[in-house]
């Protein structure tokens, strides 16, 4: 039975490079984006490099998006054995000191965990049944450093003054999803673990980043295809990060 997998965000950066690394290993990859007209070109220029490569229009922040793309990777496989959570957002508008838990707007804080936080949980949720009929099934919640609570109340960590409030409480949502759905499922042989990419040279991350989209997806790629009993986990490169 080939694998399946479904890499959200996938049309371009961390998701596009995580979908081609699974694809290269023989895994069927629906790339999930929001516009299908980059869907169609990234599924194109995996499918150049061998990959076996489907589009799924999803938008994670759009309920009915999310509905239709479980209907569609429903009616078209039997199973998916890979969930990587992957689509997020930081909005241009917060700001990245301390100061933006006191400055930002209800509508950025709202925004940001539609797409991090309640949009991934929604399309978690309504594709675990698929997934409980893989053989082994492996969600990666794409999460990050700055999610940690343990990070972001140590003053000695290199992480501390970098505090934009949305999306780093969005993160930590993520991980403590991850926590939760890791003990629901653990005795479906299903694997749930959160990956913390590092500084990756994505639009998110701009140029100014100090690890390649390369660098950046083998911490995603390796929990993707961990077949160990390895759940519950936060790391980076095989190393674990404070919750």
């Amino acid at each position: 039975m080939k694998k399946v997998a479904l890499v959200t965000g996938a049309n371009k950066g961390l998701g596009f490079q995580t979908a081609k690394e699974l694809g290269q290993q023989g895994i069927k990859v629906l790339v999930g984006a929001r516009n299908e007209e980059r869907g169609n070109k990234a599924v194109a220029e995996l499918k150049n490099e061998g990959v076996d490569a489907e589009f799924v229009q999803l938008d994670v922040s759009d309920s009915k998006s999310i509905k239709n793309a479980v209907d569609t990777i429903s009616k078209n496989h039997d199973h998916l054995d890979i969930l990587v959570n992957n689509a997020g957002i930081i909005h241009s508008k917060e700001s990245w000191d301390a100061d933006s838990v006191n400055s930002l707007t209800q509508d950025i804080l709202r925004d940001t965990f539609e797409t991090n936080f309640f949009g991934l949980v929604d399309l978690t949720q309504q594709l675990v049944p698929l997934i409980k009929k893989s053989d082994q099934g492996n969600i990666v919640n794409v999460s990050s450093i700055l999610g940690s609570l343990g990070e972001a109340n140590n003053p000695e960590s290199d992480y501390y003054q970098v505090k934009p409030f949305a999306y780093n409480a969005s993160k930590a949502a993520v991980n403590s999803y991850t926590i939760h759905l890791a003990t629901a499922l653990k005795n479906d042989n299903i694997k749930v673990n959160s990956a913390h990419p590092g500084w990756v040279q994505t639009d998110l991350g701009t140029e100014h980043a100090p690890l390649t989209v390369e660098e950046g997806a083998r911490t995603i790629v390796d929990l993707a295809l961990d077949s160990s009993d390895k759940t519950s986990s936060f790391e980076h490169l095989g190393q674990a990060i404070a919750w």
